[in-house]
């Protein structure tokens, strides 16, 4: 797992020279982007979501765009469009931002539902259909998507697929006063993302990516994973509970919480610390419940609290 833990590392201390205090947030981002997964970042304006992804990508040495979400956006705004050449007589396509490795998503529910699901696609198989040609995305492919959890008006909920699409959900919060100060002065003359170099070649964060899916997980990590994910959906407070695709999250971020730590096997403590960041976004809870004020991130932590944690199994020698 050294490649794992170099790469990690290496971009957690990078990125946490822009984004200062925030370490817990950077790690799980780079546990996203080890696991092949997209981050849905939820806060209020000016905590630093923006300078978080841009940093990232420069951190990578990715190609990096950043597409500002508006009600009159069109799908064809996200994914690019065909357009006929006279000289040549045919359709060339124009390939929209989410053709760049690290997207960075904007307010996306600001957008309408017919533009949000021009994303579906792009999430989940690693591609884009334009007037019925298949276009690859590159490699690694990230979207960073924001959003404004206190403002409603003019923005439009993102469906349950979509929020299911995001590998985990958090939130930056605001910083600690004596953080605060720190920024103060690491921004009195220039913006410390300018100066950010690359630290990490894709090739490295590839083989890294490859690696983590050697990380044993035995079976009653498993079953404890899959028994976390079925109580979400026959809580009494739950409409619609997690599916498979987040048992799946929370496998595979458990495999990269764990390469980063330097360990080639998952411990329980692993799937605990990530069960609410990749399962809280895909419980939806009932209207009575939240009339009670009940998140689905209560109700995971209600689950983590009840369910017993399996004994640690490290893979057989």
């Amino acid at each position: 797992m050294d490649t794992v833990q170099k790469v990690a590392d290496a971009l957690v201390e990078n990125v946490g020279r822009v984004v200062l205090g925030k370490r817990k947030a950077i790690e799980l981002v780079t546990i996203g982007l080890l696991a092949q997964g997209h981050i849905l970042i939820e806060d209020v304006p000016g905590v630093g979501k923006t300078m978080l992804a841009r940093a990232l990508a420069k951190s990578l040495g990715c190609t990096f765009r950043r597409l500002q979400f508006t009600p009159d956006m069109l799908p064809s705004d996200v994914t690019g469009v065909s357009i006929f050449n006279q000289k040549s007589r045919a359709f060339e396509f124009r390939p929209g931002p989410i053709m760049a490795q690290i997207v960075l998503a904007d307010e996306i529910n600001r957008a309408t539902p017919k533009t949000q699901a021009a994303l579906l696609e792009a999430m989940q198989e690693l591609q884009v259909t334009v007037d019925g040609v298949t276009h690859p995305l590159p490699s690694p492919f990230l979207i960073l998507a924001t959003q404004n959890p206190i403002e409603y008006e003019g923005t439009f909920p993102l469906p349950e697929a979509q929020l299911d699409r995001f590998l985990m959900r958090l939130r930056l919060g605001y910083p600690a006063p004596e953080t605060e100060v720190a920024i103060l002065d690491s921004q009195q003359h220039v913006h410390p993302v300018t100066q950010v170099e690359q630290v990490v070649a894709v090739a490295d964060l590839l083989a890294a990516q490859e690696q983590l899916k050697d990380v044993y997980v035995a079976p009653p990590v498993k079953r404890y994973i899959v028994e976390i994910v079925s109580r979400t959906r026959h809580h009494p407070d739950v409409y619609l509970g997690a599916s498979p695709r987040g048992s799946l999250a929370l496998y595979r971020t458990g495999q990269a919480r764990a390469a980063m730590a330097g360990r080639d096997y998952v411990l329980p403590d692993d799937v605990k610390s990530l069960a609410v960041p990749t399962l809280a976004h895909r419980v939806i809870v009932s209207p009575s419940a939240r009339l009670r004020d009940i998140t689905g991130e209560d109700v995971v932590r209600e689950i983590l609290a009840s369910l017993p944690v399996p004994g640690a199994d490290v893979r057989p020698r």
